[in-house]
């Protein structure tokens, strides 16, 4: 995204500040060396608002959930969907180890000691490797520093503290006006790898002034988490620690929208172009990527169908190094579509593939279409490639995001705890 213009979107506009855009959000990130770190990244962060928010969260559906995953949902329960903070750290998932709860419910209450609030109002996440112990001391020896360094400012700093190998931080602001009031929505989000479709949101935060119910925040992000994040895939590993939550602090001072009324409509759509635009960052710092891929699915019978088809092709790891060779070898994706669970007739489907660099059809009514090696090397070299898939039986699309695979993701999976 563009980090100093403005740029209208349908009545909406990218604006800065990612968690911090929505009134009343502050937050930081700091070094405090929960895993010895020589270039002191920044490993811990908290998301703060200034008023109790309404809240809504979705996670993971691996069956092993890491203990910041069973806390947060618990402190929802409680709550009954209300948050005043969020804390954050990287380097350590703290996941499959025996006082792990205990570890994630203290770091709750630090912070909560500090901004002297109930523990169940913090939210927590976490990520790293899993199965190490969780180092309590590094929390105890710089919550005092984390907490008295909150700024309205600080959404850079914690967008870092989030990062484990991925290559640049992830965040992103939209405006928009709703019942005449200026309202925004923001977050961040981390991830390169172990991430696959359905809940491959690895660690997201969204913040937003507008003022939801939390039954009514709840709905929209499961519904736009179907077609953004749970779209996403880096390498088919669903990891244990995924996360995305949405606090809605009202500050903005609209009618609070508590019925699938116009206002929610708006406000849905802000919440799609956030989490859309964190979804396509994800995938284009996967893992050792060169290429972000985006498959567009058209002419479906459902819109399941039309996922389930686009989720297959993006998936496919020979079309993944196909695109990273930039070799057309497009017989890959007539494969992946034809393994697709989906219902459709295999003699209507088409394929073409475009870059900025270019615009080359390869399937017409399920058969090859002669094309040019030398132009579709070309279109191919660019580092965003779109696949678009028309099945020609109905009117429901999706679309899915990736990215190829190469040498470097084997090198950083190799020895990714050290």
């Amino acid at each position: 995204m563009k980090d100093i213009k403005k740029i209208i979107y349908d009545g909406y506009e990218y604006i800065d500040g990612g968690v911090c855009a929505a009134k009343g959000f502050c937050a930081n990130g700091l070094y405090s060396g929960i895993k010895e770190n020589p270039s002191k990244k920044f490993d811990l962060c908290l998301v703060v608002s200034d008023e109790l928010c309404n809240a809504a969260a979705v996670f993971t559906q691996n069956k092993v959930q890491a203990a910041p995953v069973t806390v947060s949902k618990a402190h929802l329960a409680a709550t009954g969907g209300k948050a005043k903070a969020f804390i954050l750290n990287s380097k350590n998932a703290n996941a499959c180890n025996t006082d792990g709860i205990e570890k994630s419910e203290k770091m709750c209450e630090l912070a909560a000691q500090r901004l002297c609030v109930p523990a169940e109002q913090i939210l927590i996440a976490q990520t790293g490797v899993i199965g190490q112990t969780m180092p309590i001391e590094p929390i105890e020896d710089n919550i005092d520093s984390l907490v008295y360094g909150l700024s309205y400012d600080g959404n850079e700093k914690a967008a870092i503290a989030i990062m484990t190998t991925d290559t640049v931080k992830k965040e992103v602001a939209v405006e928009f006006t709703l019942d005449g009031k200026i309202c925004r929505v923001g977050g961040m989000g981390k991830g390169s790898g172990m991430i696959c479709p359905n809940m491959a949101t690895t660690l997201n935060v969204i913040t937003t002034d507008c003022a939801v119910s939390s039954q009514m925040l709840k709905k929209a992000l499961s519904d736009v988490v179907k077609v953004t994040y749970n779209c996403l895939y880096i390498d088919g590993d669903q990891s244990t620690n995924d996360t995305c939550a949405v606090m809605a602090n009202g500050l903005a001072g609209n009618t609070i929208i508590d019925s699938e009324n116009e206002d929610y409509k708006i406000f849905k759509q802000a919440l799609y172009i956030v989490m859309s635009n964190i979804t396509k960052m994800l995938a284009k710092d996967g893992e050792g990527a060169t290429k972000l891929l985006e498959c567009n699915v058209s002419g479906a019978k459902t819109e399941k169908d039309a996922l389930a088809v686009a989720k297959s092709v993006i998936a496919s790891d020979l079309f993944k190094c196909a695109m990273f060779g930039e070799d057309a070898n497009v017989g890959r994706i007539a494969c992946a579509i034809g393994y697709a669970d989906a219902e459709f007739d295999i003699t209507k489907f088409c394929v073409e593939l475009s870059s900025s660099k270019g615009c080359i059809e390869f399937f017409r009514e399920g058969a090859i279409v002669p094309f040019s090696e030398e132009k579709a090397a070309v279109m191919l070299s660019d580092d965003e490639i779109k696949i678009n898939i028309t099945l020609a039986d109905g009117d429901a699309e999706a679309t899915a995001w990736g990215c190829d695979l190469t040498y470097d993701y084997v090198k950083i999976n190799g020895d990714y705890r050290t």
